[in-house]
């Protein structure tokens, strides 16, 4: 049998404490979440992949993911013996989205999964292989995407989703003292306009400067008249982009609100796959992008929207999950280092937000929100298997 068919497919579910509560108008988080998919080859190869399902996002569980990569995925997997790297690139480009008809319908995407899925078969063929993921573009036809990326332009941005006002400013300023100039503010809840209101105090001039931008996330917690309302107040404010203001399935009311406001508006979780993204370039409501890998499908699929964004004029901003391990932060500066003009970053929080990880060198952005390029094949990362076990609650095997 061929040394690059898949071996096995282990899932592990883990539980990591977090050292501070994050907070926004869908969700808080206490304890991160993940799911590390391991994907082993006949060759002793393992590659890992990481998602974290959001019900809100994509309609994923954690139950769902691990029933799609049993039931969906793993049979899949039973085709795979690449010979080459482009061949493992076209396999994996492959993945489906969603359980075929005669199984469950056209039942829902499972795009959470798949990423997990796709990240671990990419981490594997590219050390076993010995090829870099970079290769990728070349073998999509992306001219325009390749080394350096954005790797050495784009800066690492504060988050602040605290529900306090005192908490949100303490916060700010030790990221402000630490060298970050790009924030973001989660608002769509009680206390918005106090939080907001501090934040922009403490950043106007730097912002009329042009030395640090300000956003805002509503994650879909208004109505049209709440958006309509809450920025026009805000329009004073300078604000670099404005994310979902409105719910998930809600774009047909974006095309109003867009007439009645004049700040950027980004989408997160109206946009997870080309269909979601070809929707808002159609409604003429698009100015930014909210790129997840997790969300989006994978890496490859990242790769697309973010191809399809720059080619309409579309702000791309990379984004992350909330307690994501390094595994999903390498992935992400992967993305960075092959895909120009990234406007926005987001992750790779590492040690600053988890109280332990599974790598033995953490991914964490560094004074400034700068960051470096990944050495190393695959993701960059030497995950630590012991450190797996001990923060693994559920962990399952399939072997092919």
């Amino acid at each position: 049998m061929s040394t690059a068919a898949v071996k096995s497919i282990g899932v592990h579910t883990l539980a990591i404490p977090m050292r501070r509560s994050v907070e926004h108008a869908a969700s808080q988080r206490d304890v991160a979440e993940p799911i590390v998919v391991a994907v082993e080859l006949n060759s002793g190869v393992v590659g890992y992949g990481e998602t974290l399902p959001r019900p809100y996002v994509t309609g994923e569980t954690i139950d769902s993911v691990g029933e799609a990569i049993e039931r969906l995925y793993g049979p899949a997997l039973l085709d795979f013996h690449p010979a080459c790297f482009p061949d493992a690139l076209e396999a994996i480009d492959g993945l489906p989205w969603r359980f075929r008809d005669g199984e469950r319908g056209s039942g829902p995407i499972s795009p959470a999964a798949r990423a997990a899925v796709e990240l671990a078969l990419l981490d594997a063929y590219s050390r076993h292989f010995l090829r870099p993921i970079s290769d990728a573009v070349g073998w999509m036809g992306f001219s325009d995407f390749g080394s350096p990326g954005s790797i050495r332009d784009t800066r690492y941005s504060g988050v602040l989703a605290s529900r306090s006002v005192s908490g949100t400013l303490r916060t700010l300023r030790l990221m402000w003292w630490y060298g970050l100039r790009d924030f973001k503010v989660k608002v769509g809840e009680d206390g918005e306009a106090d939080r907001l209101s501090v934040v922009a105090r403490y950043l106007s001039r730097p912002i009329a400067r042009g030395r640090a931008t300000l956003r805002v996330d509503a994650n879909g917690g208004w109505n049209l008249s709440q958006a309509i309302e809450r920025l026009g107040a805000w329009r004073s404010m300078q604000l670099a982009s404005v994310e979902q203001p409105l719910a998930k399935g809600d774009e047909d009311n974006l095309p109003e609100l867009k007439s009645c406001v004049h700040q950027p508006l980004m989408y997160d979780e109206s946009l997870v796959t080309m269909a979601d993204a070809d929707k808002l370039i159609a409604l003429q409501v698009a100015d930014g992008f909210n790129i997840r890998l997790s969300k989006c499908g994978g890496f490859l699929p990242a790769l697309k929207l973010a191809r399809l964004a720059q080619r309409n004029g579309i702000m791309v901003q990379l984004g992350c999950m909330v307690g994501e391990t390094s595994i999903l932060s390498s992935a992400g500066r992967r993305f960075l280092e092959v895909v120009p003009h990234v406007r926005f970053v987001e992750g790779s929080f590492g040690s600053f937000l988890l109280r332990d990880d599974i790598v033995r060198s953490s991914v964490r952005f560094g004074y400034g929100g700068r960051s470096k390029t990944l050495k190393q094949l695959g993701w960059g990362t030497d995950v630590d298997t012991r450190k797996l076990a001990q923060l693994c609650t559920t962990h399952t095997t399939f072997v092919m």
